[in-house]
């Protein structure tokens, strides 16, 4: 069977088993890969396997025989060594290859997630989140609340998911707009505008995380990246609301979360019961600077001069800073901080915090299987020969037309199933074949990643949970809800799609 039909199956199957059979995102993605791969061609699976075991070779033995070898020597063992790649690969079952591709993707990001969503947790329950939030109003001041929210949403997003962040943020917005009597509006899509980018763009969320792993993009790019472009967006979005907030008026109602006469009462804690701000910070910046060295070490040694002996001193430390930059090593040690953090609060003993902990495993863990389930899929899909479909052959194979197609296809998918994080990782599996062959990029994957984060930001509507969480939690009726955060979600994107563009063209980042 054609891979391009495979593909659309695959596709429609994940779509229609979320919205029609209303599965779980977990089982519609492990039905998708495995009717992709029962139908996937024998011809198909023998590619695949020869491409692998090529790739596998060479890692071990290098890509020209050694010294002490003949070219004819090397080239018959590595033809015995595909062959039994091959006939062991084709031994497998369906359910074997996806089993594996799930194993292989949880082995990537189950630790990462699992520290993510203990980070998040431990930052909300020790008042963590809410120190950065006050911190940030405060020095902006009530005048700038719009900039404070957005900005406090893409920051606390990065490591807590983009609902926890909005249950966390709108009583502040309510409690501001008592206070300021206007702009309620506007904090809510603020808030919105910040924290979603956050979530599709910069790791460790899963869904940028996925697609980095997906797209071999290390994750300092892409945090760096994610970063530059989900401001872009951030700002667009925000300059939206502003205009939005003048031109209607959603009024400060009773909600799911809380009634007015309540709102106060939460939001009065004294700054005193929180950690400070840098202490809030730490396990936002920890990993990210643990990452940054080891990068910077290893740039260091690959641009050393030929015969050129590395600085003793860096030499030294080479070994303790490629271990602590490890991404799995730092957000554990990020993790510690906001468990350390949390366990030094008023009132809180230990087993209050194993309490939280469990709390935020169990919910990380329907994160993990999702993605996991996800790199299932992705296996399936490239084992059915979309690989040269996709990546085709030549150097003028990815255009800037690539990321537009990217970009639309994860916007199709997100509107019409409603998670972000499931179109991100279905066209991740898609275009990994192309990104996985940079010599096919005239720019870094990281773009292509990017363009992928972009479009899963429209079309928030009523297939969206967040959508009805922005809406129920907020007091804003449905009908607002379409007149203000789908449009935003639509400009936001395609804002993201055009800093993408910009950045592939000026800064492609190639050799």
């Amino acid at each position: 069977m054609s891979p391009l039909i495979i593909l659309v199956i695959s596709i429609v199957l994940v779509v229609a088993g979320i919205l029609v059979l209303k599965l779980h995102a977990f089982l519609a993605l492990l039905l998708a890969a495995l009717v992709a791969a029962f139908l996937t061609s024998g011809d198909a699976l023998d590619t695949y396997a020869k491409d692998q075991g090529i790739k596998e070779y060479e890692s071990l033995f290098g890509k020209a025989p050694s010294e002490d070898a003949t070219q004819e020597n090397y080239d018959n063992t590595k033809a015995d060594f595909i062959e039994n790649y091959r006939a062991k690969f084709r031994q497998k079952s369906p359910m074997v290859r996806v089993a594996e591709g799930f194993g292989a993707t949880c082995g990537k990001i189950g630790i990462l997630i699992a520290m993510a969503s203990i980070i998040g947790k431990c930052m909300l329950d020790s008042g963590s989140a809410d120190r950065i939030v006050r911190t940030v109003l405060r020095r902006l001041g009530q005048k700038n609340a719009g900039v404070a929210f957005m900005g406090s949403g893409f920051l606390l997003s990065i490591p807590v998911f983009f609902d926890t962040v909005f249950y966390l943020m709108i009583p502040l917005a309510k409690a501001t707009r008592l206070r300021v009597g206007k702009n309620y509006l506007l904090y809510i899509m603020a808030i919105v505008a910040g924290g979603s980018m956050a979530h599709s763009l910069v790791p460790p969320t899963p869904g940028p995380l996925v697609v980095a792993q997906e797209f071999n993009v290390s994750l300092i790019s892409m945090i760096i990246a994610g970063c530059c472009v989900g401001l872009c967006s951030s700002v667009a979005g925000l300059t939206f609301a502003t205009w939005r907030n003048k031109t209607m008026e959603v009024p400060l109602r009773d909600s799911a979360d809380a009634k007015l006469e309540d709102l106060e009462a939460q939001t009065q804690k004294d700054d005193s019961e929180l950690p400070s701000f840098w202490v809030s910070l730490l396990p936002i910046i920890l990993p990210v600077l643990l990452i940054a060295a080891a990068t910077a070490t290893d740039t260091y040694y690959k641009n050393l001069p030929i015969g050129e002996e590395p600085a003793g001193w860096v030499d030294a430390i080479k070994p303790t800073v490629k271990t602590l930059g490890d991404k799995n090593i730092a957000l554990i040690l990020a993790g510690v901080a906001a468990m350390l953090t949390l366990i030094t609060r008023t009132g809180v003993d230990r087993k209050k915090m194993a309490t939280a902990i469990s709390g935020a495993l169990a919910s990380g863990g329907i994160i993990i299987l999702i993605t996991s389930a996800g790199g299932g899929f992705g296996a399936a899909i490239r084992q059915s020969g979309i690989t040269d479909v996709v990546a085709g052959s030549g150097d003028d194979v990815a255009t800037l037309s690539t990321l537009v197609m990217a970009f639309f296809l994860t916007t199709l998918i997100r509107t019409a199933q409603g998670s972000s994080t499931v179109a991100m990782i279905t066209v991740a599996s898609i275009f990994a074949p192309l990104a996985l062959q940079p010599e096919l990029l005239p720019y870094h994957p990281v773009y292509l990643a990017l363009a992928v984060g972009c479009g899963s930001k429209p079309i928030a509507w009523m297939a969206d949970s967040g959508f009805w969480v922005i809406c129920k939690m907020s007091g804003m009726t449905e009908a607002e809800g379409l007149r203000t955060v789908t449009p935003m979600s639509i400009v936001m994107g395609i804002v993201g799609l055009v800093a993408t563009l910009i950045g592939a063209t000026v800064f492609p980042m190639v050799s």
